[in-house]
């Protein structure tokens, strides 16, 4: 059964999808799960030190959201919207983006946006149907352009994708540090400076790794079998001071949010470079043996969603829609600005 994409549904009241993070943000619910007890607690985010033992080590992914929409008009007076899907060149000098505009695309037709940019459609990226595009800007200086007038992006869940200021500072972990996502760590979201210091005066440790999100992390899986699945590809990289702290905690690894955890198990035992990039596509759903953590932090992630499957992958499909049914009863929001859970395996002491 836990093949099957529809035993990996569930339904969701629409008033429990969260439109903007609890303020402050320590204050969103947090829910416990231990698999060793099979106890549930309920509390509030800033108490979740209480539950970690002192040896753990917490592994952050400090990649930053960019503005990545830009709105913009054709030469024809027609509106167009760009959204960047990365800030790294795949041909050249030329971007893969998804472009929608209100008629048919056409290859070498340019785009004009506010503050001068000028874009041009020049080719379809990888493959013809896989929906993206590539675009060349005018400008070298691209990053500059979108901090200053581009759209933060959030999920279509969240007021229909419409961001606002106040979502760029919201839909960021307080540790970003290197931009690159299209979409938040949400699982970091839930951390403030009080939180941190909490961990540090339980000598918690913490460590940093960086995956760009892309926009496939969040998408609901579109094959009836879950086998078939094809992950997307997401860029990872892990600096000297983190990796050698990493692999020296092997054994008392928390992972704070999915993204990490697909950079602890994509890089599990294998020789890496400091700061190389590296690029990923692991399915984590049943089936799969997880090996590289002993905890994970991580928010209520949409039905039928890879995330929902990697979950599973840790502590079984019936037990993770059968605490989804338990944050539904208490009134728990999801989604990306929601809600957190603390799953703590059943894999001995923390460190040992």
């Amino acid at each position: 059964m836990d093949h099957l994409l529809e035993n990996y549904n569930y339904h969701l009241p629409e008033h429990l999808i969260a439109s903007r993070p609890a303020v402050p943000r320590h204050s969103s619910k947090l829910m416990i799960y231990d698999q060793r007890t099979g106890e549930v607690h309920h509390t509030s985010f800033d108490n979740i030190h209480q539950f970690l033992p002192q040896n753990s080590c917490m592994v952050f992914n400090q990649s930053k959201v960019f503005p990545c929409r830009l709105r913009g008009k054709k030469s024809t007076g027609g509106s167009v919207e760009v959204f960047l899907l990365s800030l790294e060149p795949t041909d050249g000098d030329a971007y893969p983006c998804l472009v929608k505009t209100t008629k048919k695309k056409k290859i070498g037709e340019k785009y004009y946006f506010d503050g001068g940019l000028e874009a041009q459609l020049v080719g379809h990226h990888e493959r013809e149907d896989s929906g993206s595009f590539l675009v060349k800007f005018s400008t070298g200086e691209l990053l500059t352009w979108l901090e200053d007038y581009a759209m933060i992006p959030i999920p279509p869940y969240i007021r229909k994708g419409e961001s606002d200021l106040r979502d760029r500072s919201d839909y960021q972990t307080i540790y970003a540090k290197n931009p690159g996502s299209v979409a938040a760590p949400t699982a970091g979201l839930h951390f403030t400076e009080l939180v941190l210091s909490n961990l540090e005066s339980k000598k918690i440790d913490t460590a940093f790794v960086n995956l760009h999100v892309g926009l496939g992390t969040f998408s609901k899986v579109g094959v009836e079998n879950i086998h078939d699945h094809k992950m997307h590809h997401e860029s990872y990289f892990v600096d000297s001071e983190n990796l050698e702290k990493i692999s020296s905690r092997k054994g008392s690894l928390v992972a704070v949010g999915t993204t990490s955890l697909r950079v602890l198990e994509s890089s599990y035992n294998i020789d890496m470079n400091p700061a190389e990039m590296y690029s990923t596509d692991i399915f984590l759903h049943p089936g799969v043996d997880v090996k590289s953590i002993k905890a994970l932090v991580t928010n209520f992630h949409l039905p039928k969603s890879s995330l929902l499957m990697l979950v599973s992958a840790l502590i079984g499909r019936e037990k993770t829609l059968e605490l989804y049914r338990e944050a539904i009863e208490n009134e728990y929001r999801f989604f990306s600005y929601g809600d957190g859970m603390l799953i703590l395996l059943d894999r001995g002491e923390l460190g040992e």
